[in-house]
């Protein structure tokens, strides 16, 4: 309170710098001295007067109100406010803005403030002792990567009317924080690449966008943890471009597809992460041939086997895809098999043909199996398979001829081996081992010449070979092999007998007269001879001839080997009453063979049987009792017991017909 000492009328002025004004005035009075103050009192400014009176003394107290008049616009203490707020802010948060301010007073003071209106900030208005605060309320979260600033206005408001205002421009700068993560423009990519694609290659390029602002916004790319060794050994993604390259070998048949989760990662803090898959298709190329197995051999097989039986099951496998995979298999050589598809893709059978299978003709096949693939240009595989063909007893033992012809000396000592047969069958094993044997048709005197051993095949002669006997022999010989049941092969030997020189002429008297009268006429016909040798050809050829001197000779007949013994000359009893006459036969073999004897119907010999009987009963009757061979050339006298020559014989017999008579009689009282 400041005491003024002024007779002028008091004016008022203010200066309002605070809540308290500074009043000057001047007031005109007779007041000694004046105490005024001034207060501002919720917009209404008094002013509250202390006056006092030098006659009488008092002191009065006057309260003055100033009533103002709206001459003063409210102004901001700056044109612009600029504030930085969070994009994570939340809601409700409270900015203080300038206050405004008016020195007019009460109703033409300040009022209110308005904000533009917008979507994220309202206004708020606080009162406090100084006047009106203004905040300002974020209502709506703010997002810097959608806008990253705002400006509004803020406007403030007087009471007057009209009212006067004043403007200040807010600028909000939207602070980044990492609340975005990075993102790629698709959820899943595509891509196709060839296998075998040369390593460095470039496959893709990832890119994502990170909306956030420096390291907030800043990517880099990995692949995912969870993947599998073999993705990581293959491909390779550059972490700041996000270029994917090939590292190792593609190889289709390995993998056909490759999913590679990929991540993209900002470098904020936390860190935030966005997520993709990458399949990568592979293309097929045809890199591989076709691979041929067998999963089921039996490579033996029997020669009679059916057609259509199973040798083998072959499979056929080819890594590539679509046409590259598809496989042809075929048989390339020419055999008696064939493959036959089974009702599973790429399972064939190995089959026999139709055309029956020979073991004789081949033992041993070998298939040569080829797969080719559709590719351009194609692949192929080749697998060889060996089939062993069984033999079964289906050949039976030949000889090298149906008929064999040999020629042998008769008298070939036991043990001379003739003829070695040889017959072959193509069987093997005991299919193909042969043995031979006669024929069990065979007259019984084969077997007893000759002996056929029936491993070797080799003829023997066994006994004695006569070709006065026999000059032909006819052989049926039997080859067996082992097998069951055996079979057979025949064929015929004929053996020829050759003659050799081994018998000497025989002379054969076929009738004779052993008396002649000694008046005979010259040409009288003693006896007649046939001369033989039963050897052939040269060997039985016969030259005939008297060695003895007398009135005879041998004259030879019209037939062939017949002689008459006839008279040359007069008989004389009386000079000769006994001739002596001797034959000589010769043959003409080499060397000849000859004989040389009496004349057939010259006494030999006599026997004399008796018998003590008398008469009738003592008669004695002579003849051979066993009529056999003997009687062809021996006869006997019934009547005296004189036996005599019917054809030259051996002494031999002689005795053996002795003794033969002797014996004969031997149921009587006989001597000889």
């Amino acid at each position: 309170m400041k005491p003024f000492f002024n007779t002028n009328p008091i004016k008022f002025s203010s200066d309002r710098t605070t809540d308290k004004k500074q009043i000057t005035y001047h007031i005109q009075s007779h007041a000694i001295f004046l105490f005024v103050s001034a207060i501002l009192f919720f917009g209404a400014c008094l002013i509250e007067l202390k006056i006092l009176v030098e006659n009488p003394l008092e002191m009065h107290y006057v309260t003055v109100e100033i009533t103002d008049v709206n001459d003063n616009s409210p102004s901001f203490p700056e044109k612009q406010q600029t504030i930085e707020i969070g994009e994570l802010t939340l809601p409700g948060k409270r900015f203080q803005l300038h206050a405004a301010q008016d020195p007019d007073a009460g109703i033409n003071s300040i009022r209110t403030y308005t904000l533009t209106p917008n979507d994220y900030f309202e206004i708020n208005i606080r009162q406090s002792d100084a006047g009106l605060i203004p905040f300002l309320v974020l209502k709506k979260s703010l997002d810097r990567e959608q806008k990253t600033k705002h400006t509004f206005v803020v406007t403030v408001l007087d009471g007057g009317k009209p009212p006067k205002s004043g403007r200040l421009n807010i600028s909000i700068i939207v602070l980044d924080i990492n609340d975005n993560r990075p993102i790629f423009s698709k959820e899943m990519y595509e891509l196709s690449i060839k296998e075998n694609i040369q390593v460095g290659t470039s496959v893709f390029k990832m890119d994502a966008k990170d909306l956030d602002e420096g390291r907030n916004g800043e990517v880099e790319y990995s692949l995912g943890k969870t993947l599998s060794r073999r993705v990581y050994d293959i491909f390779e993604l550059n972490k700041l471009t996000g270029e994917i390259t090939v590292k190792g070998l593609v190889d289709y048949e390995e993998k056909d597809v490759y999913e590679l989760d990929v991540e993209a990662s900002d470098k904020g803090t936390p860190p935030l992460t966005g997520e993709c898959r990458v399949i990568i298709k592979i293309i097929d190329i045809n890199d591989n041939p076709p691979e041929i197995e067998i999963t089921s051999l039996s490579n033996k097989v029997s020669e009679d086997s059916k057609p259509g039986t199973v040798i083998s099951l072959i499979s056929l496998v080819d890594k590539d895809s679509g046409l590259n995979g598809k496989v042809i298999p075929s048989i390339i050589n020419e055999v008696p098999f064939e493959l036959k598809p089974s009702y599973k893709e790429n399972i064939y059978s190995v089959v026999t043909k139709s055309k029956s299978l020979d073991r004789e003709k081949k033992d041993n096949h070998s298939l040569v199996v080829t797969a080719i693939d559709g590719g351009k240009p194609y692949r192929s595989g080749t697998l060889n398979i060996s089939v062993i063909v069984l033999d079964i007893n289906d050949n039976r033992p030949t000889f090298v001829q149906d008929m064999y012809q040999i020629s042998i000396k008769e008298n070939l000592p036991p043990g001379t081996v003739i003829l070695f047969m040889n017959a072959t069958d193509p069987d093997e094993g005991d299919n193909g081992k042969i043995e031979y044997s006669l024929a069990k048709t065979l007259r019984k005197n084969i077997n007893v010449l000759f002996e056929l051993d029936r491993l070797s095949g080799e003829i023997k002669v066994k006994g004695l070979l006569d070709f006065e006997e026999n000059d032909v022999y006819k052989l049926d010989i039997e080859a067996s092999d082992k097998g069951t049941p055996p079979l057979t092969g025949e064929c015929r030997v004929t053996i020829k007998i050759i003659d050799v020189n081994d018998n000497p002429p025989e002379i054969e008297i076929t009738s004779q007269s052993n008396t002649v009268s000694e008046d005979s006429k010259i040409g009288t016909v003693i006896s007649l001879l046939s001369v033989t040798d039963k050897d052939s050809g040269v060997n039985g050829k016969i030259i005939a001839s008297l060695v003895s001197n007398g009135p005879f000779e041998l004259k030879p007949s019209y037939k062939e080997n017949i002689y008459s013994v006839v008279t040359t000359g007069l008989l004389d009893r009386e000079e000769v009453s006994h001739y002596e006459i001797t034959i000589k036969a010769t043959d003409r073999g080499e060397p000849n063979l000859s004989i040389e004897n009496n004349i057939a119907g010259m006494s030999l010999f006599s026997v004399e049987a008796t018998d003590n009987d008398v008469n009738a009963n003592a008669a004695v009757s002579y003849h051979i009792a066993r009529q056999n061979d003997v009687t062809t050339f021996l006869n006997i006298n019934s009547d005296n017991g004189k036996i005599t020559a019917l054809k030259t014989t051996a002494f031999l017999l002689f005795i053996w017909v002795f003794v033969f008579c002797f014996e004969s009689c031997t149921s009587h009282r006989c001597s000889l």
